[in-house]
Formats: C-alpha cells, structure tokens, sequence
C-alpha cells in the first residue's frame, strides 16, 4: 500500500525503511507536519502516517478524504491531535501504537530526576570551562524519599519499579487502583491530594483527557511540598505552564523536568537555534537553572523506534487486507460513560 508519511526525521525513516522489509508497503516520507495547509500532499495515497504534533482536525480530515485517504495511522500513543469524531463522520480509519516501550519513557523520567537533583547540566558546563568547584551543586539522595507516581499504566509501572530499587517509598493514583500492582511493587495507592501533599519527587504518567487537562495547576502546586521535583513525560497539558512558571519563581517548586510542553507544537522535534523563540512560558522557563527540558525524546530508543514502526506497519497492512484493526482508536472508545 502506498503510505504518505508526515512529519519525519532521520531517526523515523531508518527504523520505518527498515520495518518495512517485512510488509512491502510503498512509503513516501514527507518532512512537513501533517495540517490542513499541507494535508493536500496525499493525494493519490489511501493511507496516510501521522506523529503527535501533527493537526488532524476536522479541516485536515476533509482534505485528506477528498484526496482518497482512507486510514490514519498515528505513530504514537496519544491521540488527542486527531478530531475522531470529525474522522467517523468521514469514514477514515484511525490507528494507534498502544504499547512501544514503556522502559524507554519511565526511564527517561529517572534520568530527569537524577540530572536534576545532582545538577548534571550544571556541572557539566563548569568542567567544560574549568570550573571544578562544588558550590551549588548538593543534592540529596533518592534512597528513603517518596516519590509519587500519577498514573499506574505500563509506563507509570515501570517508573514505580525503577524509583523502588533505588530504596524510594511509592505513593501512586490512579482512576483505578491495581492492589495486586500495588503489593508486588511494594507501593501503596493515595489519593491525588495526599500524593500532592507527601511526595519529594512526583512523575506524571496519565493520558491527556479533559479530566487531566491541567491537573497540575496553581491550587495543585500550592499543595505540593515545598523543594518538590516535578516531572512530566506525559502530555504536556497535564500542567498549567504559567502556574508552573510562578511556582518556579517563588520558590515553592524546587525542580521541574519536562519532555512535554502545552505549547510544544511547532516548536519541539525543529531546529529553530537561528531563530528567536516566540513563546515566552518556555523562554522564561528555559532561563531557569532547576528546570531541564528535552525536546520530547522520552521515546527516542532504539528499542522503541522499531516498534513503533512495526506496529504501524502492521496497522497499514491489515487495513490493505480489510483485516480487523487491533489497534484502532474510535470516538465511542473514548466518549465519557
């Protein structure tokens, strides 16, 4: 099947090339976002491969239909950036990767915390200009804090095993607790308020939902110990970024690690070092020498690139095939109950 894939990068194309020696498929690769300004580039392809800030909306979805496309294949977990409803009405398809590597992103979760609390940015630019002071360096250690984990799905799972083996206590919420989880880990389920109140570091691992959207707001912050360390693989929505922003200012947050960003679309995943950033949240929180942000690479293993891309290929082919869609997402799946 011929396959128009949006959005990609170096890293996308060589584990979808290399995927694809099992499947055949004609792939196109395209390096624009997927928008209504560029959805006119698939005509002629009945599927098309979209990544998360791509803009599958409504306008989008009526493009790429009167082109002939028929499937949207999203390479990634998350969903909210294509108008499922918009894309019943029209009759295309939508599939999902549920599951790539939930190792990749917990334990990029870990790795934001541990630069954070023993200043690795920090330190490694000192040494680079001879600087071998330890001033302002001190962190503290991980054994025997408590750490909150927002979020017990695959991810979250892991992130609660890795933070248990380095001697943490694990506080976890979820909209349904897991108890038998909860005893194999050695970790307890809490209330959202309580994980707020008693965690030291705090991982957010939940979907992005009109439930969570901002879930860590200004009244959230102010419930949160003092020096907390806040991170977040997730969605970047999850949290208000200019309550964020005055939480970092007065202090009250004491560290902050982001691979996601409200605002992140047409920023993350470009090259924009000639340019002056217009977003003013993210300078300001740019400036901040307790605040680490990648460019959401928490996925970015070897590991989980392949399967992505197999997964998506899968997807394709089964569409070709008329065979059933595993993977498909459909607005009656996620409508409130």
């Amino acid at each position: 099947m011929r396959l128009a894939v949006f959005d990609t990068h170096r890293y996308d194309r060589s584990a979808l090339e290399e995927a694809n020696a099992d499947f055949g498929h004609a792939l196109t690769f395209l390096e624009p976002r997927l928008t209504a300004q560029t959805a006119r580039l698939a005509e002629g392809f009945h599927a098309v491969c979209s990544f998360v800030n791509d803009r599958v909306d409504a306008a989008t979805l009526e493009l790429l239909r009167a082109c002939g496309v028929r499937l949207v294949a999203t390479r990634s977990a998350g969903y909210n950036h294509i108008d499922l409803e918009a894309a019943r009405r029209l009759d295309v398809r939508v599939t999902r990767v549920p599951e790539y590597s939930p190792h990749a992103v917990a334990e990029h979760a870990v790795t934001l915390v541990l630069s954070l609390n023993r200043h690795i940015p920090r330190a490694f630019a000192r040494v680079r200009d001879w600087n071998f002071s330890l001033d302002g360096l001190v962190g503290f250690d991980l054994a025997g804090k408590t750490v909150g984990i927002a979020g017990t799905g695959r991810i979250g799972r892991v992130a609660a095993r890795i933070f248990r083996g380095f001697g943490c206590d694990v506080v976890c919420f979820d909209a349904v607790a897991d108890a038998a989880f909860a005893r194999e880990v050695g970790a307890r389920y809490v209330t959202l308020e309580e994980l707020y109140a008693v965690s030291d570091v705090i991982s957010l691992h939940v979907p992005l939902t009109p439930g969570t959207h901002h879930m860590v707001d200004a009244k959230a912050l102010a419930r949160m110990k003092r020096g907390v360390v806040l991170v977040n693989t997730g969605r970047g929505a999850l949290i208000d970024s200019r309550a964020l922003l005055d939480a970092l200012k007065s202090g009250h947050i004491g560290a902050a690690g982001l691979d996601v960003y409200e605002e992140e679309e047409g920023i993350f995943f470009q090259d924009l070092s000639g340019q002056v950033l217009q977003d003013d949240v993210l300078a300001r929180l740019l400036t901040f020498p307790n605040v680490l942000v990648t460019s959401h690479q928490a996925f970015l293993t070897r590991e989980a690139l392949g399967r992505i891309a197999h997964t998506t290929l899968a997807s394709v082919r089964a569409f070709e095939r008329g065979e059933p869609l595993v993977n498909e997402v459909r607005v009656e799946q996620v409508r409130p109950a």
